[in-house]
């Protein structure tokens, strides 16, 4: 199914601002939607002016549908329904006409011509099913009434506004509940819904006749309702805004929609929700994400004093052998920190490598220079990558850049190490080469007895499911090849 944006493109030409236009008025139908008891189909116009391209399509969560099938990216040629033309070129919302019949079902469809900057850049199709139509209910002629203005309200460009959107995943919806308010903010219906989530604030009885910001203070504690300019604006149905208001048990939230259908303010519809198990739940993400930084500040500070022991050891061993495991021991306990301090300061359980690994090649090249001038660099992008591939992929950089210090060139002579992560097709390929004297002759990977090529092969094959390699080619190039989950960056 195509897209707006590429029906756009392809067969009309609306401006950006009006695309934007339009986009304001999709975040905001399913409301009209759902007020109306029927389906909506917004038909642009066609740049050679034959017809017009079904550009977005929106079902009612109220009621039955009218259209069986999808019909977004249909095209239907002037004349077809002379509705959609006469809404079109006049600027006007179009109801007469006899209802169409469409799998045995009678379908009412009024035309909404969409204003903006001016002139009429769309036309929306209100399709309502008429089949089993019965004497309507007081709720359902207060959603109809507002869905009236509303539709009035487009068809002159009162609506939508622009910068206000209404999509976000927890705003409220017409089901949620729903009120109406007059022009000085007293409630004239509340659905059961609405008035269901306010009596969990603490109404008793009815809404109607009360003003609902009023009834909202003497409810709500100062300390969980916004600013009394919001509180007004928002509860009072003067203003296209959300807020949210609560006690320590309970949490709505609540959206105005002022009406204005021939141009004068007449009141508002307000949509509230309960959100009392959303934000609970939002507080318990914060708490936990909280708690695992707390962690791994914590098995951070518990390395680095590992690590601090390790070195004051280390001081006092006079054998050589001994004093080097020591210290690579530190080393290994000091690039396992540097994960746990970043994951500490990350809100979630991916970690930008990059910074590790520059992290990384400024320890091994301080501790390894030993009086030489060796510079470690990185060429390209790690991206981002999980907690639990970063501490062993960690220590097996930490390995090959040490090896890389402490074998490439003769005592007292530097060079340069360089780093070249690729991403690609799911896999991260990492290149450590140096520009020293190369490999061994007669080297052999597989017989090695380096505890540090130890390491890293258990820790690539194992832990990473990659593949490592060993070569000389103008110094010594030591290749990993895994497998990343998540987008190549």
């Amino acid at each position: 199914m195509p897209s707006l944006a590429e029906l756009v493109r392809a067969h009309t030409d609306l401006s950006e601002g009006d695309v934007g236009w339009l986009h304001l008025l999709l975040a905001d139908w399913q409301i009209i939607a759902d007020l109306s008891f029927a389906d909506l189909v917004l038909w642009l116009p066609d740049q050679e002016g034959r017809g017009f391209w079904a550009g977005a399509q929106m079902r009612p969560t109220t009621g039955p549908t009218a259209l069986v099938d999808d019909v977004v990216g249909t095209f239907v040629p002037v004349g077809r329904r002379p509705p959609l033309d006469r809404a079109f070129e006049q600027g006007r919302l179009v109801r007469e006409g006899d209802p169409e019949w469409r799998d045995d079902v009678p379908v009412r469809v009024e035309t909404i011509p969409v204003h903006h900057a001016g002139r009429v850049v769309a036309v929306v199709a209100r399709n309502t099913n008429l089949l089993g139509i019965r004497t309507p209910s007081r709720l359902e002629l207060s959603y109809l009434q507002t869905a009236a203005d509303l539709t009035a309200m487009i068809a002159s460009g009162r609506f939508p506004v622009a910068g206000q959107r209404g999509d976000h995943a927890d705003s409220p919806r017409v089901g949620d509940g729903f009120l109406r308010v007059d022009a000085a903010g007293r409630v004239t219906y509340a659905s059961p819904n609405g008035l269901s989530a306010y009596r969990r604030l603490g109404v008793v009885g009815d809404l109607a006749g009360s003003v609902l910001a009023e009834v909202t203070r003497e409810l709500v504690p100062p300390r969980h309702r916004p600013d009394e300019e919001t509180l007004s604006a928002v509860l009072g149905g003067r203003a296209f805004r959300d807020t949210e208001v609560g006690t320590d048990e309970v949490v709505l939230s609540a959206r105005s929609i002022p009406l204005s259908p021939r141009g004068e303010h007449i009141g508002a519809l307000v949509l509230v929700r309960d959100v009392t198990d959303l934000r609970r739940r939002d507080r318990e993400l914060v708490t936990k994400d909280a708690t695992i930084r707390e962690i791994h500040h914590r098995v951070k500070n518990n390395l680095q004093t590992v690590a601090a022991l390790l070195r004051l050891q280390a001081r006092r061993v006079d054998q050589p052998t001994a004093r080097t495991a020591l210290e690579e021991a530190e080393r290994r306990v000091g690039s396992i920190a540097i994960v746990h301090e970043t994951l500490s300061t990350v809100g979630e359980g991916m970690v930008d490598f990059d910074d590790i690994a520059d992290r990384l090649g400024r320890m091994v090249a301080d501790v390894g220079a030993l009086g030489r001038e060796i510079r470690v660099r990185r060429e390209g992008s790690f991206g981002s990558l999980s907690a639990e591939a970063a501490t062993p992929l960690a220590m097996v950089l930490t390995e090959l850049l040490q090896n890389a210090v402490e074998h490439a060139w003769p005592e007292g002579v530097g060079g340069e190490v360089t780093m070249t992560p690729t991403r690609r097709g799911g896999r991260l390929r990492l290149r450590v080469s140096d520009d020293g004297r190369g490999l061994p002759p007669g080297f052999d990977l597989d017989a090695s007895t380096s505890l540090g090529l130890s390491i890293v092969r258990t820790l690539v094959e194992s832990e990473l499911g990659g593949s490592l390699g060993l070569v000389s080619h103008d110094g010594t190039v030591a290749t990993v090849d895994l497998p990343v989950p998540g987008a190549d960056r």
